[in-house]
């Protein structure tokens, strides 16, 4: 039996993994009293005693704990910024990254919600050599209101919450955002895209897309179809050919899941790429667990929704 230790186990993430593991009886959960759950020595114990320690801290705090790690034996799953273009650090998307690289791995970055839909739907063809490289794309992304935490959950669940939150709200407006750097050093593209995070009023899910030009690609709307067809055969990402919901897309249709609905609209000269799925699941905790699943040497989706 493996055992597992959450750092961080009361933030947003961190409470979701830990919901989703409390109830397996394949693993022993290391869990610290409140009153030392903060302190080094002890979180320095849990992790050097456990076999797989999920990391759901600030970047600078998830560094820290890093360097507590002194059992060569400990896999880490760090699901901050801080490491998700380190070197030595393998990128937890299993669907890209391959399942064997990962389950050799003892350092593993959880990847970011937004990044996951945009690496999903840029990196295969940038590889095939259908995207080019040093197209200047945008990309916006809807999602709920969890993935900002604890804070804005209470913000938005208040009896006497702040009339704007009512309508979607785009942040991240000095295109600054702490996702651009894994988007661009994944997916194998030169330039950073226009991002256009919305956060709404609906607690979980998210929607990605991707808008291309004709010019953008090397092939057609068939050659990108084919290829995520050919790239995405496993039970967590999947192209779905018929994703509309009688001419709409709702960022909401993949809320409470653990997998990724990958689309293709538009015609053959203005395309859209759409990734969909809940940025708690695929983007967040449900990733984590999955690469746990891996190291583990279990079935991937072993405790997940799809």
């Amino acid at each position: 039996m493996k055992k597992v230790f959450i750092d961080g186990s009361a933030g947003t993430t961190g409470l979701r993994i830990h919901e989703r593991l409390a109830g397996r009886d394949d693993i022993e959960l290391i869990i610290l009293p409140d009153e030392i759950r903060k302190d080094n020595d002890a979180r320095k114990d849990a992790i050097n005693s456990s076999d797989i320690a999920f990391l759901c801290l600030p970047d600078a705090a998830a560094k820290e704990a890093v360097a507590l790690i002194e059992n060569p034996d400990t896999a880490v799953i760090d699901t901050s910024t801080a490491h998700r273009t380190a070197p030595g650090w393998t990128y937890g998307f299993p669907e890209l990254t391959g399942n064997e690289t990962i389950k050799n791995s003892k350092r593993i970055a959880n990847p970011g919600c937004h990044a996951s839909g945009f690496i999903a739907l840029t990196a295969p063809l940038v590889k095939a050599g259908i995207l080019k490289k040093d197209a200047a794309l945008t990309c916006f992304s809807l999602t709920g209101y969890s993935g900002g935490g604890k804070k804005m959950i209470a913000d938005y669940e208040a009896a006497d919450r702040d009339p704007l939150l009512k309508g979607p709200r785009q942040y991240g407006l000095t295109q600054q955002h702490k996702h651009l750097k894994e988007m661009v050093y994944v997916s194998g593209m030169e330039l950073a895209p226009v991002f256009c995070p919305i956060v709404a009023d609906f607690y979980s899910g998210m929607e990605v897309t991707v808008p291309l030009f004709k010019e953008n690609i090397n092939g057609s709307v068939k050659d990108i179809v084919e290829e995520y067809k050919k790239c995405y055969t496993g039970k967590l990402v999947k192209y779905v050919e018929d994703a509309d919901e009688n001419g709409f897309m709702s960022a909401a249709a993949m809320s409470g899941r653990d997998d990724m609905q990958i689309s293709v609209t538009g015609n053959d000269d203005r395309i859209l790429l759409v990734a969909r799925f809940d940025n708690l699941g695929k983007g967040a905790s449900g990733s984590a667990i999955q690469n746990m699943n891996i190291l583990m040497g279990i079935d991937e989706a072993f405790g997940l929704a799809i």
